[in-house]
């Protein structure tokens, strides 16, 4: 049929022929092609896919687009309706031709759709990031064929024909409310296409699948593809980064850095060189921060942690005096966070002059009527918690004052 098409182009324009002198020219034109390779499917190696030209109607105008699949060594034949042709369409079908034979070959062989091939260069084509993933979702490559080399891909290009003429055609008088009401009526005609004798071989595609494409599937992943997007992003200082106005946690370590995230309808995934470095759950609210704790630096995490009850727990393993300021400090102020610092500061006092004087400090704090965190510092500063402990002092103790030459006595007034 191409054949003939091109010796039509090229003698469009001379008179027309007898049909013996017509066959004799067509001869002579055939001989000066370039010659034809046979090709040699191996079984399971490749699965070729491409999209029907023609499109079916539905009744509330818009048309649905027919996604071919052919494996080459039996030629088994999948087809399904699809919305458009956009990467989503040519990714989901293929997941869907991939479940329909029950395994996966070695290569999935497409044109150069712009949708999914990055850059159709004829020696080292480029998939886009999210045909890659896929890929390696089931183990498999995605490898196109040459641009404006239809022969490459021969066996869907038969099949597109013969599901545009055995398929197709029978439904182009059906009226159609959805996708799903197209794929029910073409799963039937589907069948009985795969199950049709072949003219010139023994069998159908479907015998010749259970023999030799079926066991040399491999085997499909348990989980269906989900489509992923990907995005290059840079890591704040605050050790999150941004993506669609909510901000997901990464290791500290990282600041500065730029990440690949792998984004999905559900999660976001942080790809540092390739190696997964934090995952969330998908947010969608503005503004908002998905932290991890075991992200954030050591000391950011201890302040993170503070609580009232973890404070006064630290004061009672000093002693009980120490957990009675604690609590008289966490009182004081209408929330407990404003007392966190000063909290923070009496125990830091214990590794500075150790336990047994904090504990003391905080008894004579306490007898003296004060709980400020600077008066215990300056107790302990100037050794009155020791002066305190050695002289057991007790609040109903007469105060006598010392002999003195400054002191001038109550006879001075006599």
């Amino acid at each position: 049929m191409l054949l003939w098409e091109e010796y039509r182009i090229e003698h469009a324009d001379r008179q027309t022929y007898s049909y013996s002198q017509f066959c004799e020219n067509f001869r002579a034109f055939a001989k000066r092609l370039k010659r034809s390779m046979r090709q040699i499917h191996r079984a399971g190696e490749k699965l070729f896919i491409d999209f029907a030209g023609p499109t079916i109607g539905l009744t509330d105008g818009s048309r649905v687009h027919v996604f071919v699949a052919a494996l080459g060594a039996s030629g088994y034949t999948f087809a399904c309706a699809t919305p458009r042709e956009t990467m989503g369409d040519w990714l989901h079908a293929t997941g869907r031709a991939l479940e329909f034979i029950g395994g996966v070959p070695q290569l999935i062989v497409p044109d150069n759709p712009r949708a999914m091939i990055a850059d159709p260069d004829r020696y080292e084509p480029r998939s886009n990031d999210t045909v890659l993933d896929f890929a390696r979702h089931y183990g498999t490559s995605v490898l196109p064929a040459r641009p404006r080399h239809p022969q490459d891909k021969a066996k869907v290009e038969s099949a597109v024909q013969i599901v545009e003429r055995w398929i197709m055609a029978r439904l182009r008088h059906e009226r159609f409310a959805s996708i799903h009401e197209v794929d029910m009526a073409m799963a039937p005609l589907l069948a009985r296409l795969n199950n049709k004798l072949f003219q010139k071989l023994p069998g159908s595609r479907a015998t010749a699948f259970a023999a030799l494409d079926r066991p040399a599937l491999m085997t499909l992943p348990m989980q269906r593809y989900e489509l992923a997007s990907f995005k290059s992003v840079r890591v704040n200082v605050d050790y999150h980064i941004d993506i669609e106005g909510h901000r997901y946690s990464v290791p500290n370590a990282l600041v500065g850095q730029v990440l690949e995230a792998r984004m999905t309808a559900g999660a976001i995934e942080l790809l540092h060189r390739g190696q997964r470095v934090a995952s969330h759950a998908r947010c969608s609210e503005q503004g908002a921060f998905t932290t991890v704790p075991q992200h954030m630096p050591a000391a950011h995490r201890a302040h993170n942690e503070w609580t009232p009850e973890r404070l006064i727990h630290w004061g009672q393993s000093i002693g009980p005096a120490t957990a009675v300021v604690v609590s008289r400090l966490l009182q004081e102020h209408k929330h407990p966070e404003h007392g966190y610092r000063s909290c923070l500061g009496l125990l830091s006092q214990a590794k500075r002059h150790g336990k047994p004087r904090l504990e003391a400090a905080c008894i004579f704090a306490l007898q003296i009527g004060t709980f400020k965190y600077r008066h215990v510092r300056d107790i302990l500063a100037n050794h009155r918690d020791q002066i305190g402990v050695a002289g057991q002092l007790d609040a109903n103790d007469d105060w006598v004052s010392p002999d003195h030459a400054h002191v001038r006595g109550p006879s001075y007034y006599q």
